[in-house]
């Protein structure tokens, strides 16, 4: 059953990226429905992940523990992954956890397509 507090979906951008859009409580209750969403991404060298989460709204231990093993599998892959749309205070617990030095980031989803294109 899924926590009706997180939405996590799939699109393709026509840029060819594979955008996975988060949206509400990413928590030890809801983090099954994002990793379920990430371990079914076919992550390769040419097809890049954007995680967008400017819809998120809260993020635990687990939520962060979730994302690190996304940046594991694309690195396993050879697969580009940026975060999108990470907000301040979001950016601040990853600064502090030193986070900032793993990830790459990118205001929106444009501007993650742009900088993958350069």
């Amino acid at each position: 059953m899924t926590d009706p507090t997180l939405t996590a979906t799939r699109r393709t951008h026509a840029g060819g990226a594979t955008v996975l859009a988060v949206a509400g409580e990413l928590d030890h209750h809801t983090a099954p429905e994002l990793t379920r969403l990430i371990q079914e991404e076919p992550f390769g060298p040419a097809l890049p992940v954007l995680i967008d989460l400017s819809g998120l709204t809260y993020c635990d231990s687990t939520g962060i523990t979730v994302l690190i093993g996304a940046d594991r599998q694309a690195r396993e892959a050879g697969a580009p992954l940026v975060l999108v749309g990470v907000t301040a205070d979001q950016m601040h617990v990853f600064r502090i956890i030193g986070l900032d030095q793993l990830f790459t980031f990118q205001p929106t989803v444009e501007d993650a397509i742009e900088a993958l294109r350069a």
